[in-house]
């Protein structure tokens, strides 16, 4: 736990002395390396989630859910990378290999299965509205960035509890909101440590800048229409469904197709959550 004076604290302090938290996810590095790789195969590829019997099993179940509604049951690692892609099971690896990561806090600071189940709504509406959208060319990065676009708030309570308590105290004290209130006590916020740690991962560039400008909704760079999306996602987790002032890409959308969104998000929830989250009951 660090216990530097929060004045005097920088993001890059809360990353230092913890080689669990700042390791890449080694697997999803090792899929790249043999996607990338003219000799290796899809049978290699597969082969590499089968050494973890565990992780393929729960891959095939994901496949398997009402996520993809497939007709019929795919029994395999190779098969479930041929109809899917290796993209998309790429990115279900890595989602399953960070929750697994973070699949526990000091007591009582904050419900884990309470923030991936947001987290993983916010993932499956992004995906919807990208869908919606007829953005193919964000479409295999929409989940894995929505999944991710709070990681931030897990660094602080792992690396500073005391202070992500006073973050807590002051939003409801004073009525500050979030971002806020964490800028006045660290000086820099989640979306900033977020960007940061996936930044260490070494994962893909439109992950880091779609965390990083979250809340920055006047951001034009390259990824500024993912990250439009995802801040709309967010949005909609949180609210009643009405177009959010603060997004442009969700004021287009008519509130009739956006309950229908938010609906098909909910549906795939309930039965893929369980899949994803299965490190506690």
């Amino acid at each position: 736990m660090l216990t530097a004076i929060s004045s005097n604290l920088k993001t890059s302090d809360l990353f230092r002395g913890d080689l669990q938290l700042t390791s890449s996810p080694n697997i999803y590095f090792e899929l790249q390396k043999t996607v990338a790789d003219p000799n290796k195969s899809i049978m290699d590829i597969g082969f590499i989630i089968e050494q973890d019997p565990a992780l393929s099993i729960r891959m095939l179940k994901i496949v398997n859910s009402v996520y993809f509604g497939f007709p019929a049951q795919i029994a395999s690692i190779e098969r479930a990378i041929t109809i899917i892609g290796v993209q998309e099971l790429q990115n279900l690896v890595l989602a399953t290999v960070i929750i697994d990561k973070f699949s526990s806090l000091p007591a009582g600071l904050l419900s884990m299965q309470d923030f991936w189940a947001r987290s993983l709504r916010c993932a499956l509406i992004s995906k919807e509205l990208c869908i919606y959208g007829n953005n193919r060319d964000d479409l295999d990065s929409m989940f894995i960035c929505g999944l991710l676009h709070d990681i931030g708030q897990l660094v602080f309570y792992r690396r500073i509890p005391e202070l992500a308590r006073q973050i807590g105290l002051l939003i409801e004290s004073s009525g500050v909101d979030e971002i806020q209130a964490e800028n006045n006590i660290l000086g820099f916020n989640h979306y900033q440590t977020g960007a940061e740690l996936v930044r260490l991962w070494r994962l893909p560039d439109i992950i880091i800048e779609t965390i990083g400008q979250h809340n920055h909704p006047d951001y034009t760079g390259v990824f500024a229409h993912a990250a439009s999306i995802i801040r709309s996602a967010n949005y909609l987790c949180k609210t009643d469904v009405e177009p959010p002032h603060s997004s442009t890409f969700c004021n287009k959308i008519p509130v009739d197709d956006l309950s229908n969104i938010i609906d098909k998000a909910n549906y795939q929830f309930e039965d893929i959550f369980k899949l994803f989250y299965s490190t506690h009951p």
